[in-house]
């Protein structure tokens, strides 16, 4: 595949920038809705371990349901795939993201799949440790080690306003321990949760471990295996069919490359023999997708031919 240096990456975020007020920054959640709408940025990971990178690549944003990608990872890691797919489904929903709507249809209420609220705070629930300090320390060295980046870290201003304001979350995590797909302390489980979803990262660090996934879990510089090549098959597998909330189906039509949405405005795609892509944008469409990360990423796979299939 042909690669993109710095200035082609520029040109092709020129392009997007037009997009970047067609919709609305986050502001559920009162920290992200003060995001500027006209930051954007991309950057592009490659095997070989070149990393190219365009706009404002130093803005930090929070990774939100990127993070889903992450823990699911580290649940597998710590569980195995037989005890992790006892208690959440493979299958994907056309449902919102936050919906608890599928949880009361199905018995057992297990959540459909692990990229909606719901099966990513019965995931977050699985990781080990003695209490959230160690879990959410945990999360953060496995970033560490995906990244070999050590000043990633929380931003706790995202993280307390997300935890205040999570009611629907609080609400799913009652849901589940109810049916017993969850165990634990409800407020402990919601604190881990929401400092996953509050780590702060740039698109550089993002597209990097988009590379790691695309190199089977194997880290491009030192060579070794951080995440079984298995189960970083199962995270690109559920970036296919969830990753993009309820549009993930028109996204694999239109782009056709795995990929996961923040509502920060953050997209981490991940493509077998080529690298990892990140983009950020965070004005966001009525699904709580990236307007420009939706576009840019539809004419670059549509440009130089990425579909994988």
């Amino acid at each position: 595949m042909e690669k993109l240096d710095e200035n082609t990456l520029e040109s092709w975020l020129d392009n997007v920038r037009e997009y970047a007020f067609d919709g609305h920054v986050a502001d559920y959640i009162p920290a992200l809705s003060k995001q500027n709408p006209e930051k954007l940025a991309v950057s592009i990971y490659y095997l070989d371990g070149e990393c190219v990178y365009a706009g404002d690549h130093q803005e930090c944003f929070t990774l939100q349901s990127i993070s889903k990608v992450i823990s699911l990872a580290l649940a597998l890691i710590d569980n195995g795939e037989e005890y992790v797919f006892q208690r959440v489904g493979m299958e994907p929903s056309g449902d919102p993201f936050h919906s608890i709507y599928r949880l009361e249809q199905h018995r057992p209420s297990k959540p459909l799949n692990p990229m909606i609220n719901a099966g990513a705070l019965a995931v977050t629930n699985m990781i080990r440790g003695q209490n959230a300090d160690e879990k959410v320390g945990r999360l953060l060295s496995f970033m560490h080690e995906m990244t070999d980046d050590r000043t990633i870290n929380i931003n706790e201003a995202v993280a307390e306003s997300e935890f205040q304001s999570a009611y629907l979350n609080r609400s799913l995590l009652y849901y589940l321990r109810q049916h017993d797909v969850i165990k634990g302390n409800i407020e402990e489980t919601l604190d881990v949760y929401t400092k996953q979803c509050s780590i702060d990262v740039n698109v550089c660090q993002l597209s990097r471990i988009g590379a790691l996934f695309a190199n089977e879990g194997r880290d491009l510089h030192s060579n070794r295996q951080i995440i079984p090549k298995h189960f970083a098959r199962i995270c690109k597998t559920f970036m296919v069919t969830c990753g993009m909330y309820d549009a993930s189906g028109a996204f694999a039509i239109k782009v056709g490359i795995p990929a996961k949405s923040g509502v920060s405005g953050g997209v981490m795609a991940s493509l077998n023999h080529f690298g990892g892509i990140s983009v950020y944008g965070p004005s966001l469409d009525k699904k709580g997708n990236s307007v420009v990360g939706l576009k840019l990423l539809e004419i670059l796979s549509n440009r130089y031919d990425l579909s994988i299939f």
